[in-house]
């Protein structure tokens, strides 16, 4: 169980770096690179900032100063990106304590208790992170198939993938985290029967150690002895 344990607490802690990674990058979509072979240029745009780029290797970025111009689709994935990043934290938290191999959370009970409410938590990051990447990825496909757009078309940035990453990690890792409940339970209720059994044998010994010896006492007559 506690090998169990570090898996998953390694799963969620690289889902919430990459989580991290997704969130400040700048590549969230992107202008195709073989569209711009002419004019050696591109642009590449995150949720906080826009930038281009050439092939020389000049970068240009130009934040979002307001977020009042800001479509309605960016702000709901900032949100869901910094939701999913604070549930992260407060995840590893969590699973620091509810771990067995830290000394902090009470008896194993508690510390399994904890455990699966890290499990939750970090499901629920998951789950903020792959709902802000697939909606802003279906944004982007949207515009790119529609005929009627006549805008710049992006791509998919690699910071969706990313995100997709991380947010599996996590909801792996907290996954197994839910499970270490369980198989605490279990091994509490092997080692309940085990004790009753043992604690009822020595009761009954001791009852019958207990118990003064009522039997008639024999007499012998002389003729015994001869």
């Amino acid at each position: 169980m506690l090998a169990i344990q570090i898996i998953a607490f390694i799963f969620c802690f690289c889902g919430l770096g990459a989580a991290i990674a997704a969130t400040a990058s700048n590549e969230w979509k992107v202008t195709s690179r073989a569209s711009s072979v002419i004019t050696a240029t591109w642009v590449f745009q995150g949720l906080w900032m826009n930038c281009a780029g050439n092939a020389l290797g000049a970068f240009h970025c130009r934040p979002h100063l307001t977020i009042f111009k800001v479509e309605g689709y960016i702000q709901a994935c900032r949100g869901l990106m910094i939701s999913a990043v604070c549930l992260g934290f407060f995840g590893a938290v969590f699973g620091l304590v509810g771990m067995k191999c830290t000394k902090v959370g009470g008896s194993d009970q508690t510390k399994a208790k904890i455990a699966c409410l890290s499990g939750l938590i970090f499901i629920l990051s998951g789950l903020c992170s792959m709902t802000s990447c697939s909606l802003y990825a279906n944004r982007i496909t949207s515009e790119f198939f529609d005929p009627s757009f006549v805008a710049q078309k992006y791509e998919l940035g690699a910071a969706l993938f990313i995100g997709w990453a991380g947010a599996s990690l996590c909801i792996i890792g907290g996954i197994i985290f839910c499970f270490s409940i369980a198989e605490n339970s279990n091994a509490a209720r092997r080692g309940y029967a085990y004790n009753g059994a043992t604690s009822v044998m020595s009761s009954r010994t001791k009852v019958h150690n207990s118990v003064p010896d009522k039997s008639p006492p024999k007499h012998f007559d002389k003729n015994a002895y001869v």
